[in-house]
């Protein structure tokens, strides 16, 4: 069970980052040769960012765990009630880390 309580939000954090990925990809529908370059790179950006806060809660859980919810909530807290879709699952990744690290204390 501890292994699944490691694995399962890093999982989750590399899939809701291909997840978020996906969507830079219509770059390629209106752009082409190195036009492409500059817009794919804004277009990767949030999932550059998310990328750089699973790197840092793999190593440090309750700060990492902190910025998903901090990115969820703060998603959810702009937007229109459309934005769920994105910001639940950063939400619940950030309560997984916080969550391994309280029952790992207990």
């Amino acid at each position: 069970m501890n292994k699944i309580l490691y694995w399962l939000p890093r999982a989750l954090g590399i899939g809701f980052v291909l997840f978020i990925s996906v969507f830079s990809l219509d770059v390629f529908s209106e752009y082409s040769g190195w036009a492409i370059v500059l817009p794919l790179v804004m277009h990767l950006l949030p999932s550059l960012l998310l990328l750089g806060v699973v790197i840092i809660a793999w190593k440090n859980e309750i700060l990492g765990g902190i910025m998903f919810l901090a990115a969820g909530l703060l998603l959810f807290a702009l937007s229109d009630f459309e934005s769920v879709i994105i910001s639940v699952p950063a939400i619940v990744i950030g309560a997984l880390f916080l969550g391994r690290k309280y029952l790992e204390r207990n």
